[in-house]
């Protein structure tokens, strides 16, 4: 298995932004979100965090299939935030979404909230264990969670296959970003190992393809 190969942090280059933005994450983030609710279908008027939400799409769809919830995103990219923002107003629901240009690492929330949902913002992070505390400190005793990310492949072959594969038609920056964005990635046995060490064990490691590895369960 090859050693994970770092990448920024924090996604501010105006070209990748827009790359990102305009590409088709359709079936993958309303399957994120259709699978957070299949998870917990009884959630009442509840707060969920996005971290790390892009461009806001999967905050939107958050809001139209839940008409209770309020959802706060956050990024630190202040370029995916102006975007997210444009969305949101575009879809009218400014009133029920609202964003917050931080590092996750430095939110402070009063009071914590419901539940958390997650997609891709893991293998931005240098240190995988402050994104998992953030599970203590941003969330209520009992909070839900979906987080979802990618899982690196064996070798720079294998991820490029994959990059091949799933991503033939976008375009070249879109590529690049997801083959380093593979490289970054984590395997389902540092993920576990990482809950471990924040004895967040009662929460469930799957790999439900080739490409994703999720943590799902409540936060105690």
């Amino acid at each position: 298995m090859m050693e994970r190969v770092l990448e920024p942090e924090v996604m501010e280059d105006p070209k990748q932004v827009l790359a990102y933005a305009q590409a088709d994450f359709e079936e993958e983030n309303q399957g994120f979100v259709d699978q957070f609710f299949t998870l917990y279908p009884d959630l009442e008027h509840p707060h969920i965090l996005d971290l790390g939400c892009g461009p806001g799409d999967i905050p939107i769809r958050v809001a139209r299939r839940h008409a209770s919830c309020r959802v706060t995103g956050i990024d630190a990219s202040q370029p995916m935030i102006a975007y997210a923002e444009q969305a949101v107003k575009k879809a009218g629901l400014d009133e029920r979404i609202h964003f917050l240009c931080q590092r996750f690492q430095d939110v402070e929330l009063s009071p914590p909230a419901d539940a958390m949902i997650s997609n891709s913002l893991v293998h931005h992070v240098p240190n995988p264990l402050r994104f998992w505390y953030c599970l203590k400190t941003l969330l209520k005793p009992g909070a839900t969670i979906l987080v979802m990310d990618l899982l690196r492949p064996e070798n720079p072959e294998a991820a490029q296959a994959i990059v091949d594969e799933q991503a033939a038609g976008e375009p070249e920056q879109l590529r690049k970003d997801f083959f380093h964005s593979l490289l970054a990635a984590f395997t389902e046995d540092e993920v576990a190992a990482q809950l471990a060490e924040l004895n967040l064990s009662r929460l469930m490691v799957d790999v439900p393809d080739d490409r994703h590895w999720i943590v799902y369960g409540r936060v105690y």
